[in-house]
């Protein structure tokens, strides 16, 4: 993976103790379970994807999910579900808010399952429904691919981590059934980049956080990678990105003081003509997650 280099400053801990209980709880149900069904949000593929998670569930059956691709850059897409094919894993694009690759989703899960399926139907074991648990981290999108997938409202929808609350059966089709979980995080990332890509996305609650930092860490991948759409969306050009970054300064003065041009020109101003850093960071973190920046990947896939 390729994430540009960030620096590494923010110190990012979080796994309240409904967490722990949750796992234990789908170590016990995934002894009933056929396929397991993984929520990632194709922005973050790897930092969305619980390690302990993998690990409890290596010996399922398994499907990827790579949610909200209509956020993600488009290339990298393909390149994540060519990934996962390579590591044996059918992986399939979505985006719960329109619908598009639900369909696909019911259709792998079935292929996934259809020699199991047919061997059991030799031995007299005809009508069986596949029994799929759904797992993601919060805020990736689960309670709404839920939604679109069962056809009906049937699962606790907000924009904060952790909304789900309790286990539950949702039929899927006269195939399908799907047992829905409450999304949980694991006790310590891997990576500072693991928690900031968590940050960046939402899943980790902004009041745990230094918001302008997270913003500040943000900008910084963006000019690396994504300078066009950090361009188009706040109208500063890329001379001026150039010039800035040039200065005989520490680099990361330079980026903060893109940052602040972005305040300008959100009119953040505050008493004396300064720039309010905050409520710039705010507006920055809120317009990535709702894709107002453009289409971006936060992970690079090889």
């Amino acid at each position: 993976m390729n994430n540009g280099n960030r620096q590494n400053s923010t110190n990012i801990n979080w796994y309240p103790g409904h967490m722990a209980k949750t796992r234990r709880q789908i170590e016990s149900d995934l002894k009933i379970i056929d396929i397991v069904i993984e929520l990632l949000d194709a922005r973050i593929p790897i930092a969305s994807q619980n390690p302990d998670i993998a690990q409890i569930t290596k010996r399922k059956k398994k499907i990827i999910v790579l949610n909200k691709c209509d956020l993600a850059d488009e290339k990298q897409n393909q390149r994540w579900v060519a990934y996962f094919k390579k590591k044996g894993i059918p992986a399939v694009l979505t985006d719960s808010n329109s619908g598009k690759g639900i369909e696909n989703c019911i259709r792998e899960i079935e292929k996934v399952m259809e020699e199991e399926l047919q061997g059991q139907a030799q031995k007299g074991r005809v009508g069986r429904k596949i029994r799929a648990m759904i797992l993601g981290i919060p805020n990736v999108g689960k309670s709404s691919f839920i939604n679109r997938i069962s056809k009906r409202t049937t699962a606790g929808v907000g924009n904060k981590p952790g909304v789900t609350k309790q286990k539950q059966w949702i039929r899927i089709n006269e195939k399908i059934e799907l047992l829905d979980t409450p999304g949980v995080l694991w006790p310590k990332f891997e990576s500072e980049e693991v928690g900031l890509n968590l940050a960046f996305t939402g899943t980790i609650k902004e009041d745990i956080l230094q918001r302008t930092e997270i913003a500040y860490q943000l900008i910084k991948f963006l000019l690396e990678n994504y300078k066009e759409n950090l361009c188009k969306r706040y109208g500063i050009t890329e001379q001026y990105i150039e010039e800035t970054l040039e200065q005989e300064q520490a680099e990361n003065m330079n980026i903060y003081e893109i940052m602040l041009e972005i305040g300008k020109k959100r009119g953040c101003i505050i008493s004396g003509g300064n720039i309010d850093d905050e409520k710039t960071a705010r507006i920055i973190l809120d317009e990535f997650k709702n894709g107002k920046l453009g289409r971006i990947t936060l992970e690079m896939a090889r």
